[in-house]
């Protein structure tokens, strides 16, 4: 699962790119990184079939590439004003009611088909070739998968910032690796784990005026630092 996740969160990078074409189209910000997002998701698996480049080549050829034409994109609107530390490193002030809306709304509609997919999800994860033969169609779900975290990568940009996005998905889940002792223990203690870095982050922002998006990662560090000595505790008493 987590080479699936790593591998799609490297499409966070390219949301520069779907950034700059809201602004130069005016459209929903959330609504073009989806499209931009899936969209390179989508080339790249169809680049992983057709080529026979190693998966990192690709997504770094995908990622720096729509990066620099984002910047590139940039250059030329100069005469639109938008604050791009907030888009680097997530800005709070900036979500409103609408934004709030697409997060719920948005964020249920991906609980539900991530359920539905969950059993060839996972049994594709464990032995594709498995999956393969069982006749769950794991090529399908896994483009459906990546598809999924575009979706969470474009409601999440406004609160913890371009930049910070990959970390906020990859802690808490690392932090529930070193706590849970099954697949169903990881995902609850992961979203524990996460709602609790949001809100300590938030409240560390309030108390210290730090910026949001960097104080809930450093609250998901500090999270993952004390799983950790869980972790030692363990061995010892197995010692």
């Amino acid at each position: 699962m987590t080479k699936y996740i790593l591998t799609r969160l490297v499409f966070a990078v390219p949301v520069l790119l779907g950034v700059t074409l809201a602004f130069s189209f005016d459209i929903n910000i959330s609504f073009s990184v989806l499209l931009i997002s899936s969209a390179l998701a989508l080339i790249l698996l169809k680049l992983q079939k057709s080529t026979k480049l190693p998966n990192d080549a690709l997504l770094g050829l995908l990622a720096h590439s729509s990066l620099a034409i984002g910047l590139v994109v940039i250059g030329f609107l100069s005469y639109i004003r938008f604050d791009i530390m907030g888009l680097l490193f997530g800005d709070i002030l900036a979500v409103n009611k609408r934004d709030l809306l697409v997060i719920w709304i948005g964020g249920a509609i991906i609980l539900l088909i991530l359920k539905i997919i969950w059993k060839p999800l996972f049994a594709s994860t464990v032995n594709y070739e498995l999956a393969e033969a069982e006749g769950m169609k794991p090529e399908k779900i896994n483009a459906v998968f990546t598809i999924l975290m575009a979706a969470l990568i474009a409601i999440s940009i406004k609160m913890v910032g371009i930049l910070l996005i990959t970390g906020m998905l990859i802690i808490p889940a690392a932090m529930a690796r070193n706590l849970a002792n099954n697949p169903k223990q990881m995902i609850i203690i992961s979203i524990i784990g996460g709602l609790l870095a949001v809100v300590l982050g938030l409240y560390s922002s309030l108390q210290f005026n730090s910026a949001s998006g960097p104080s809930i990662i450093t609250a998901a560090l500090v999270l993952f630092i004390l799983s950790m000595f869980n972790i030692k505790k363990l061995k010892q008493l197995k010692k």
